[in-house]
């Protein structure tokens, strides 16, 4: 990733990463996780060769510090960062635990929200939906897919050393193959229990109804991966359907597209970008 914008030139309480075209118009980037170190979103398949992508560290990633005061309150942050930037309103891209980032401030800020574009998101807990991740993992026979499945059922850490012996054991459930190329995906971006911990905290318990309820939903755009054991692949169907938004899912992908399937993911998030801008611009 490219050098830090520190967290004095913005005057913010969390730190940013700008990659690609500075004068291109800004993309805001909120990674998963949560609380991850963005370093595992590379430059999300090359998106930052014609997209200006500001990525939020949130509170608790490493370059940040500190801890969340709960993803439903952190919209105030991603707000912050659009203030900071001179904007109006913003197109953002956002992975996994970051897409509850993402849905918090278009719920709570929608004029400050053109678009989102939600990569892999974790679905149930907005819909209630049933996994189907059993009927996906019938064709992953690869001990470490085993046991990385037994960990996501089982697996429990009260340490921080545990959770990240947790967190790589988990891993490769998140892809479609286990090769190299992913062991060494895996490793990027350091995690905090203290900082996943800190996420869920103070959520309002009618956080999914508010979402759904939100009037005028910002165009939206899901990316899945047919074959992404973390989220399955029905939950984040009807999570699109709640939404109303477009579905596409990336085959032969897991829960990192750009790593796995990175024509496709660009193909997908450049088309996207691209209608976003020419709308907003009439």
């Amino acid at each position: 990733m490219t050098p830090l914008v520190r967290m004095d030139d913005l005057d913010l309480p969390f730190a940013v990463s700008c990659l690609g075209d500075a004068s291109g118009p800004a993309v805001i980037v909120l990674p998963g996780g949560p609380c991850r170190g963005p370093e595992y979103l590379g430059d999300l398949a090359g998106l930052a060769g014609d997209h200006a992508l500001v990525v939020l560290h949130p509170r608790g990633a490493p370059h940040s510090g500190g801890l969340s005061r709960g993803w439903w309150s952190d919209a105030d942050d991603v707000v912050a960062l659009v203030d900071a930037l001179g904007l109006a309103d913003v197109d953002i891209v956002a992975h996994s635990a970051g897409t509850r980032l993402a849905l918090a401030t278009a719920a709570r800020f929608p004029e400050r929200v053109r678009s989102l574009a939600l990569v892999t998101p974790p679905a149930a807990w907005l819909t209630g939906a049933s996994s189907d991740v059993a009927s996906i993992a019938v064709n992953r026979a690869e001990p470490e897919v085993t046991e990385a499945l037994a960990a996501l059922e089982h697996g429990d850490a009260s340490t921080e050393t545990e959770y990240r012996a947790l967190f790589l054991r988990q891993a490769p459930a998140g892809y479609a193959r286990w090769t190299d190329r992913e062991r060494v995906h895996a490793q990027l971006g350091a995690v905090s229990l203290a900082a996943a911990t800190a996420w869920f905290r103070d959520i309002p318990s009618d956080a999914p109804e508010r979402i759904r309820a939100m009037h005028l939903p910002p165009p939206t755009l899901v990316v899945g991966g047919d074959q992404d054991l973390l989220t399955g692949v029905q939950p984040v169907r009807d999570y699109a359907a709640a939404l109303d938004a477009r579905v596409a899912f990336i085959a032969e992908c897991g829960h990192y597209p750009w790593i796995e399937q990175p024509a496709a993911f660009r193909e997908l998030l450049d088309t996207w970008l691209a209608e976003r801008s020419r709308a907003a611009r009439g």
